[in-house]
């Protein structure tokens, strides 16, 4: 693996943004943004030896800093920090104190998406971003420290190592939030073909707020545990958005989901030492101008967003998510292409 870093000539607060291209020995590139820690390409040989990027976003920084993109913004590729998906009502309490953060998805107004991170130097081929969140940043508490590393191997595993500290009590759920379509002309997702070997999934209110309910996924529209197309149960008008419990244990490395693609003949599956993957089709993605000027519509792209249970904060069952000074955040997921 080799890795170019390329100056995009734009700042923010002062601070550079690059792209930083790694390389496989088959060829396969993967271009990260240290704004935001946004991959916005994943180039891959499909089975009929044609190059082709499975990951959606923009040609060049500038579509991810359009205000009409970020007018109806979707989180094209980014990491989301520190806290992903929804906490209800943006109200939590930690040791009996409590806080209120701007309610919504994903680590508030200006979450990590949002930031210049620090590129740190690296011993091998494979980039390091980091950045420090001050302490009441979107009402967090406590300066936590974030780095997340990127490594493309030469078996076509893009691999995602978290790491974060802190000096006071806080919350985190960090995920990343790529869009995937394994179709190289793009279109809708519905038959592409997922398993996920998840037994259960988080019962939500209609607000999305996952409730602290199991749900069996067994004679529902949420059944992946054989392979089907994603299409197949789904209602047309609404997809997925959905939280699942992966069948693994705890903290352990494991098979999140496998998703093929006829035409390509790819094969994406994602792994994760997080006990949640939340599944989501791209309902609300509407982005007028993209890679090759092809704008994207809702349901043509699905993302596997690994990560703690959502609201668990709130839903003392759940495993923890709150970090205290001396511990140590570790998180992996892999995203291995194949076909």
């Amino acid at each position: 693996m080799k890795e170019n870093q390329i100056s995009t000539g734009r700042f923010i607060d002062g601070k550079e943004i690059f792209a930083v291209e790694l390389v496989n020995s088959l060829g396969s590139k993967v271009k990260i943004y240290n704004y935001g820690a946004i991959v916005s390409e994943f180039i891959v040989t499909n089975a009929k030896g044609e190059k082709q990027d499975i990951m959606l976003g923009f040609d060049n920084i500038d579509g991810y800093l359009n205000e009409d993109y970020l007018a109806d913004y979707p989180y094209l590729g980014v990491v989301v920090g520190r806290y992903s998906n929804r906490i209800r009502d943006g109200r939590y309490s930690i040791d009996g104190v409590a806080y209120q953060m701007a309610k919504g998805l994903h680590g508030g107004e200006a979450g990590f998406d949002k930031k210049v991170w620090d590129i740190l130097p690296t011993v091998d081929p494979s980039l390091t971003l980091q950045y420090v969140s001050p302490d009441g940043e979107e009402s967090f508490p406590g300066n936590l420290t974030v780095q997340l590393t990127f490594k493309l191997s030469d078996t076509d595993e893009l691999i995602l190592d978290y790491k974060a500290f802190t000096d006071a009590p806080t919350v985190i759920n960090l995920t990343h939030h790529s869009y995937f379509n394994l179709n190289k002309n793009g279109g809708s997702i519905a038959d592409h073909q997922l398993r996920m070997p998840a037994s259960n999934y988080l019962e939500q209110d209609a607000d999305y707020v996952v409730t602290g309910r199991l749900t069996p996924v067994a004679g529902t529209a949420h059944d992946f545990l054989a392979s089907k197309a994603i299409g197949q149960d789904w209602d047309p008008g609404e997809g997925y958005d959905q939280s699942f419990v992966l069948d693994k244990p705890y903290g352990q490395l494991g098979l999140a989901s496998e998703t093929t693609e006829a035409t390509s003949g790819l094969k994406l599956e994602v792994y994760t030492t997080e006990p949640v993957a939340h599944f989501y089709t791209a309902k609300y993605l509407n982005t007028a101008e993209s890679k090759d000027g092809r704008g994207y519509g809702p349901f043509e792209a699905f993302c596997i967003e690994t990560q703690h249970y959502p609201n668990s904060v709130n839903i003392p069952e759940f495993p923890t998510t709150i970090l205290r000074p001396g511990e140590t955040y570790l998180q992996t997921t892999i995203f291995k292409v194949s076909h």
